[in-house]
C-alpha cells in the first residue's frame, strides 16, 4: 500500500470518525451530510446506513474502509454489499466489551440484538460484526477493540461528565466503588493506531488502551486540571453514571495496548476535554 491511502471513512465527523478524518492523506466520508463545516474540500458520500440507503457508495474504489459507526451485524453486512470487492481492506472499530473477562476469550455472539443496546447486548452484539468482517474479509480485516474512548469533542456519557463534575466542586455523589478501576485510551491514540495499521496492512485484531486508575484516581485528575476541590461520598447503586460498572467487570479494566500505540497520559487527555468543553460551550465554567 502507498503512501497516500484512499480511505472510506464511515461518518468521519463525529468523535472517532474525526480524529482519523484528521489523520488521512485522502479521505472519503460517508454520512447524512449533517456537518457540513468540517474537512472543506474532501469528497463526501452522503447516506444512511441506519436505513439502508447505501446508493452513494455504488461507484469507487478504496484501499480501505474504517467502520466505526457500526454497532449490529447487519449495518457491517449491509456496507460490505454495498461496497463488493471495490475495496481492499475493512478496519472495524468493535470494543473490549467482546471480552468475557480478563483474558482472551470473547463473548457469545448475539446476531439479533436490538436497540437499545445494553451492558448484556453490546459486546455480544459487536462480536457478531467482527465475524461478519473477518467471514467475508479474512486477512485483509483488522479488528480494533478499544477500552472507552475518551478525548476532545465526545459529546457522549463518559469522561466528559466526570470533568463536568469536577468543575462544579464539592461533594460528588458516586453511585459506585471508588476503588473500582477504570481504564480509559485517548481518541487520538486510537486514531494513530488505526492509521497505522491501515499503513501497514496489519489484519489481525488489536487492543487500543491506555492509562488505568481507580474512580478516585480520576476525579483527583479532574479536580486537579480544574482547579477545584471534590469530595467523593459513595451512595446506593441508583440512576446509572458513566464509567461506573458492576464489581463482576472490574477485571476488564487493565488491557495490554497493541504494538507501536501511542499512550497519552490521563492528565492531558483530561486537560483536553477541559479546554475543548469550555471552548465549544460543552459546559459553562464554574
Amino acid at each position: 500500500m502507498g503512501a497516500v491511502m484512499r480511505v472510506l471513512v464511515l461518518g468521519g465527523t463525529g468523535f472517532v470518525g474525526r480524529a482519523v478524518t484528521e489523520l488521512l492523506d485522502e479521505p472519503t466520508l460517508f454520512n447524512r451530510g449533517t456537518d457540513t463545516t468540517l474537512f472543506p474540500g474532501v469528497e463526501r458520500r452522503r447516506g444512511d446506513r441506519e436505513t439502508g440507503d447505501y446508493a452513494s457508495l455504488a461507484t469507487g474504489e478504496w484501499d480501505a474502509v474504517v467502520d466505526a459507526t457500526a454497532y449490529f451485524p447487519w449495518q457491517v453486512r449491509q456496507t460490505m454489499d454495498a461496497l463488493g470487492d471495490r475495496v481492499r481492506r475493512y478496519l472495524l472499530v468493535s470494543s473490549h466489551a467482546v471480552f468475557a473477562g480478563a483474558g482472551s476469550e470473547l463473548r457469545p455472539a448475539a446476531w439479533d440484538a436490538t436497540p437499545p443496546l445494553t451492558n448484556d447486548t453490546y459486546g455480544p452484539s459487536k462480536v457478531a460484526c467482527e465475524q461478519e468482517v473477518l467471514g467475508r474479509f479474512g486477512s485483509r480485516a483488522t479488528i480494533v477493540r478499544p477500552v472507552k474512548v475518551a478525548g476532545p469533542h465526545d459529546n457522549q456519557s463518559g469522561l466528559t461528565d466526570w470533568v463536568r463534575a469536577a468543575v462544579k466542586g464539592g461533594r460528588f455523589e458516586l453511585p459506585g466503588d471508588p476503588a473500582q478501576p477504570v481504564q480509559l485510551v485517548d481518541s487520538r491514540d486510537l486514531a494513530r493506531l488505526i492509521v497505522t495499521l491501515l499503513t501497514e496492512d496489519r489484519g489481525g485484531a488489536h487492543t487500543a488502551a491506555g492509562p488505568s486508575t481507580t474512580l478516585a484516581g480520576l476525579m483527583a485528575v479532574c479536580a486537579a486540571a480544574a482547579g477545584t476541590s471534590v469530595e467523593i461520598v459513595p451512595v446506593p447503586p441508583g440512576p446509572r453514571f458513566p464509567l461506573v460498572k458492576p464489581r463482576d467487570l472490574w477485571n476488564t479494566q487493565h488491557r495490554a495496548p497493541a504494538e507501536g500505540q501511542t499512550v497519552t497520559p490521563l492528565e492531558t487527555t483530561v486537560t483536553d476535554v477541559l479546554t475543548w468543553a469550555v471552548t465549544e460551550g460543552a459546559f459553562d465554567p464554574v
